[in-house]
């Protein structure tokens, strides 16, 4: 699963790509025009408890990608249309990650020439709805041609569909909005548009506005809908905390009135945006969470484990987190009566913790 980072020049997306992996030298975020990739690790909480009460060899974090997508310029006045090599490197990601500024720093000045986080949510939205608009016209034009020669069903109906998209385009309003059937959906799924994508606002804030995030969040509600969400950090002070130990993270923190990393915060609604849950297993080689989608049965889910677990499935040996907690572990549970055998059409839920019974 697979999160774009854009932004405009100086908005803070290589000081947060940075931090998300850990980077060092920020320079090495810098500057560079191909995309680059990652891997985080997905904080949870849950995981870290199964893992003190478990005291495996090792704990394993789920994980997701973040993918720094440069490229998205212009001029402030107008949109102008995303670049072919933008697309093409936001196509395959699953959520889009926009990092708006609201800071000054005169030594990095705003592209231009202001610090409006509205006009630049307003400009970048723009952008995305011309890119999609532009393909979505030449294939309607294309179609109505193919349409009046043919008159073959399937493109009548894909005619249709384009029709629908256009219209919500030229509303300013994004494709994420609308509800599709299950054959558009097969219909879109070459498209990849952007406005169809799930979309987080980072809004990237001061550090004299940190005991302020939750009103700066309030602030930029109205743009919180259909598979969109926003939340604020500080990048530089996130490259601070990321880079103290542990225990002078927490008095940094403690001082500033955090109560944890924003990053956190961040990577878990992300998580949220791209539809997944975490379900887990544990024992005294290994605790680890693993990430699926929202709805995926037991059988699928112990396929993300190993394949052959799919093909052999007989039952998910099943408790939840909650449960297992509250016993005290799976001694406990079993005397409870906790543990639940599970079939294949099992849907998992987020917390579950699943140990599969096979036969290969």
């Amino acid at each position: 699963m697979e999160i774009g980072i854009v932004g405009l020049p100086y908005s803070g997306k290589s000081t947060l790509f940075a931090t998300l992996l850990n980077l060092k030298d920020e320079s090495a975020a810098h500057g560079k025009q191909s995309a680059e990739r990652g891997i985080v690790k997905v904080p949870d909480e849950r995981l870290e408890k199964l893992n003190a009460l478990f005291n495996p060899k090792k704990k394993v974090n789920a994980t997701i990608e973040f993918i720094k997508v440069p490229g998205l310029e212009g001029d402030g006045a107008k949109p102008q249309g995303l670049p072919a090599q933008f697309m093409a490197n936001l196509k395959n990601v699953d959520t889009i990650l926009v990092m708006i500024r609201d800071f000054e720093n005169d030594f990095y000045p705003h592209p231009f020439d202001r610090v409006d986080p509205v006009k630049d949510i307003e400009f970048i939205n723009s952008e995305f709805l011309l890119g999609d608009l532009a393909v979505v016209e030449t294939r309607v034009e294309k179609l109505e041609k193919l349409v009046m020669k043919i008159k073959d069903e399937k493109d009548k109906r894909e005619l249709d569909l384009m029709k629908k998209l256009q219209a919500q385009l030229e509303q300013e309003k994004p494709l994420r909005e609308l509800e599709f059937t299950e054959e558009e959906e097969k219909m879109l799924k070459g498209y990849q548009f952007v406005t169809a994508k799930s979309l987080l606002y980072v809004i990237n804030i001061a550090e004299d506005k940190i005991s302020e995030s939750s009103n700066v969040e309030k602030k930029y509600a109205s743009y919180i809908g259909k598979n969109s969400a926003v939340t604020s950090l500080s990048a530089e002070i996130e490259k601070e905390i990321a880079e103290l130990p542990a225990e002078d993270a927490q008095v940094f923190m403690e001082d500033l009135g955090i109560k944890e990393p924003a990053l956190a915060k961040l990577i878990r609604k992300s998580y949220e945006l791209l539809g997944l849950i975490s379900f887990f297993t544990v024992g005294e080689d290994e605790c680890r969470a693993w990430n699926i989608r929202q709805g995926t049965n037991a059988q699928k889910a112990a396929g993300v484990i190993h394949s052959d677990l799919e093909k052999g499935f007989i039952r998910a040996e099943t408790v939840h987190y909650d449960d297992l907690m509250a016993a005290g572990g799976l001694t406990g549970c079993k005397d409870k009566g906790l543990l639940r055998l599970e079939g294949k059409e099992y849907t998992v839920k987020d917390g579950d913790i699943l140990n599969i019974r096979f036969n290969v």
